[in-house]
């Protein structure tokens, strides 16, 4: 799909202010409320808005603790990734999963309220993970650049 600098205009502006009514998004992407709509219908449809969500601070509910696990599965089982990632999927505090090609394998990103609290979802639900060969832990200790904005 190709999109233009209105589309960008508009782009942007969703990502600078996700509450902005219709109008509201109109009016500063210089649009008629309608001309609007069908763009951004458009860009959903092509697949270039896949969605708008909160962002919610899970520190301010009370989970303390981030930590990034990497994995690499013992592939001499054909389905080892398969059942991986779907046992992985019924873990609560998995937040994040993602795939690699390379040494590791398999990362997820796991939240607790506490260490106690990490220390029992690691033991409990992570460990007992199916065709784990090896794990890394990488603790959260403070995030310096956390954007969706992309250089429109």
């Amino acid at each position: 799909m190709q999109i233009d600098d209105t589309d960008r205009r508009i782009l942007r502006q969703m990502l600078h202010d996700p509450t902005l009514s219709g109008p509201a998004l109109a009016e500063r992407a210089g649009l008629a409320p309608a001309s609007l709509w069908r763009r951004v219908e458009r860009l959903r449809e092509a697949g270039v808005i896949r969605g708008t969500h909160a962002v919610i601070d899970w520190r301010r509910l009370g989970w303390e603790v981030e930590v990034s696990l990497r994995f690499t599965l013992d592939k001499t089982h054909p389905r080892a990734f398969d059942e991986f990632l779907a046992a992985a999927r019924k873990v609560p505090e998995v937040l994040e999963i993602q795939t690699f090609l390379g040494q590791t394998d398999v990362r997820l990103n796991v939240i607790a309220r506490d260490m106690p609290h990490y220390q029992e979802v690691y033991r409990t639900r992570i460990l007992t993970l199916p065709h784990i060969a090896d794990t890394e832990a990488l603790m959260l200790i403070s995030t310096i650049k956390d954007s969706a904005e992309l250089p429109l």
